[in-house]
């Protein structure tokens, strides 16, 4: 699936990841998707609370080698 717009947060950590996805959310369009890679262990329970406090989609969460991917459509 292609995003409408990437996002590489490597090497960041909590609340970096969050807050620098809630600013590249801000510049899209709704429905259009976000697809963010991070390294930080906690990202997939903070972007799945994230997701569910602002109504975006998270449409895909997943881990491979030591990072992970999420794919956000914007509310």
């Amino acid at each position: 699936m292609s995003a409408d717009q990437t996002l590489d947060l490597s090497g960041l950590n909590c609340p970096l990841p969050i807050l620098r996805t809630k600013k590249a959310l801000a510049t899209l369009e709704s429905g259009q998707t976000l697809f963010v890679t991070c390294t930080d262990p906690a990202t997939p329970t903070d972007f799945a609370a994230f997701c569910r406090q602002t109504g975006h989609a998270l449409v895909e969460s997943t881990a491979a080698d030591d990072r992970f991917h999420f794919l956000i459509r914007k509310r």
